[in-house]
This record gives structure tokens, sequence and C-alpha cells, in this order.
């Protein structure tokens, strides 16, 4: 392809140097320029990747104004950035592809949507769970009815670090559990509660929390019981959705099994309650990298000039609201929290 889409990478830290990779190898894309404020970082991609001379290695956001039919940024920089970098992106006509979550404030993320809209261009987050093959048919064995009436949800999401300075381990790991929720439902939340506990920064009422509990109850009753902790050297990946006929699983750290489905139901026997119709099934699963699929994505949706339907912005600012509307809850020691009330604008 003679016409490839040009894309700069903004920040190649610990995720952004995956960004990178992905976009470098990706046949319609000519990554023409890499941003980061560490020249040590640009030092070390240049010498990992073998970058051609011709693409600019910068430690200034601005230096990318005079990059010649730039078409597109992938921004992997801190949250707190976000908002005036795809700002300033999307006013200098560029296509984002953000690292989630868009920003920390739900406003923002819905001006930035807006923007985007105004100016006809792609606002996508990196929401890569949402293209792991395991949520991929995840997502149609729930919506197929095949666990029955749905009971509840749960999600286990802890590992020794890394611990954070930035955000707390709730705007750290618990959009990736909403987003599967949200998405395996094909539902958002009308009430969340948060509770958490402080150990290693801060005190119990002003400090990050470690621990997170949270509860998301969706509109038609269903609720899903989120665990998150960055200080448990126990690292799981899992998350589970129980209905009437069996139980969906998602283990991520199983490799052999990620997806399984565990059939089982009762038989109710005078006062008693049998187990029958039990058995478990591995479920195959297409292969791919999540995040090659995400940037594929971006660039599809670039082509087409479709936002995507999976990970747009307004995607990414349903989740953020979430996490606002669970902030609010954890400062309040787990009141419940509407969203129906809290996401107006």
């Amino acid at each position: 392809m003679t016409n490839k889409i040009k894309i700069a990478v903004i920040g190649v830290g610990r995720w952004g140097v995956h960004l990178l990779r992905n976009f470098l190898a990706h046949p319609q894309v000519n990554v023409v320029a890499v941003v980061d404020p560490h020249p040590e970082r640009l030092a070390a991609v240049k010498q990992q990747f073998n970058l051609d001379k011709n693409v600019l290695l910068t430690t200034q956001w601005d230096d990318l104004k005079r990059v010649p039919g730039l078409t597109g940024v992938a921004i992997a920089t801190p949250a707190t950035t976000h908002y005036a970098l795809i700002k300033d992106a999307l006013h200098q006509g560029y296509h984002v592809f953000a690292e989630k979550p868009l920003t920390l404030n739900p406003a923002e993320c819905r001006e930035l949507c807006h923007l985007a809209e105004q100016h006809h261009l792609i606002l996508t987050v990196d929401h890569t769970y949402l293209f792991h093959p395991a949520v991929e048919r995840g997502k149609t064995v729930v919506q197929a009815g095949k666990l029955g009436d749905l009971r509840y949800g749960y999600a286990t999401r802890t590992h020794l670090g890394p611990v954070r300075q930035d955000v707390d381990a709730l705007w750290d790991l618990a959009i990736h559990d909403i987003a599967i929720f949200n998405a395996w439902l094909g539902q958002i939340p009308v009430q969340v509660q948060a509770t958490g506990t402080v150990w290693l920064q801060g005190c119990e009422e002003q400090g990050l929390a470690d621990l997170v509990w949270l509860t998301l109850t969706y509109p038609d009753g269903f609720q899903a019981y989120i665990h998150l902790c960055w200080l448990n050297a126990d690292k799981q990946r899992r998350l589970g959705i129980v209905g009437s006929l069996g139980s969906l699983i998602f283990d991520e750290m199983s490799l052999s099994s990620p997806l399984t489905l565990l059939n089982g139901e009762f038989e109710q026997q005078g006062n008693q309650f049998i187990p029958v119709n039990q058995g478990q099934i591995t479920l195959e699963l297409e292969t791919g990298e999540p995040l090659g699929r995400v940037c594929s994505s971006f660039i599809v949706s670039i082509l087409n000039n479709t936002p995507s339907e999976v990970s747009s912005g307004w995607v990414g600012t349903e989740l953020v609201e979430i996490l606002a509307a669970l902030t609010v809850s954890l400062g309040q020691g787990g009141k419940p929290v509407f969203l129906n009330n809290y996401s107006q604008p």
C-alpha cells in the first residue's frame, strides 16, 4: 500500500512501547514520529526497533506540528495529561487513539467526544480487553442465553504492584472488569458502591486506596462484585457470570483454557435441591493479540471514517462516568451513587 496512514506515538513507557510495536508492524501504517519527555526512552526504542532515520524522535509535543501529512496520534501518557493533549490533537486535525482512561473527568470526556464529532475525527480509547478473543466469545455466549437466567457476576484483579502514585487501585484496575461486564450484559450500571483501604500512600481518608471492593447494579437488577488490590502476591485475573444453567469463567491466568463454560443447575426433589446436567466445556477462541486488534480497529475506523462501536470515545466516557461515581461512593464510605443522576452534563 503506497499511501500509508501516518501515525505518531506519544509516550513510550511501559505500555507505549507495545503500541509502537503494533503500529510499526501494521501494513497500512507509517510511524513517522515518536514523542517522549525522556531522551533515554527515545534512544532505547530507536535501538530496540531499529527505527528509520526519517522517524522524528522528539521530547516536544509541538514538534509534531511540523510533520507533513500526519494523520493520527496514539497517546500513552499519564491520564492527567490526556485532556490537554487530546484536545490539542483534535484541534490540529489528528485522529486520536488514547490509552485508557480517556480522562479523569466525565465532563472533559464528553467535551472531547463532541469536539471529535465536530471535526469529523476518530477518537478511540484503548480498552484492550474488549478486543480479547475470550471477551468477544464470552459476549456471544451470555447474550445467546446459554447461562439461563443471569444471577450475578464477580471478578478479582490482584497482584503485587505496580503501585501507582497518580491514581488509586480503583482507577488503575477497575476499568477492565467494568468494561467486560458492560459488554457481556449489553448494559451499563445504574447504581454503584465502593469501599477501600489505604496502607501504602496517605491516610484512610485522603490516601490512594490499595484495596477496593465494588458493587455494580444494572438496570435489570443484576449485580456484579469486583475485588481489586495491588498489594496481594496472589495474582488473579478472573471474572465470572453465574446463571440458572451454569457459569461462564474468564480466567486470564489460564493459558490453556481462559474461557470455560461450567454447566450445572438444580432439580428440586421434595425439599432438596439436587445438582444436575453438570459438565465443563473449554471454549475455543480465535487467535491474535488483543492490542494488535484494537490498533487495527483504529486504522479501520480512520479508513472508513466510522467510530468504533466497541471502543469509541463515548464508550470510554461511559466508563469514566462509572469510575467517577465509584470515587464519590468511595469517599462516602460505600454510600450508593446513582448514575442516572450523577452523569448529567
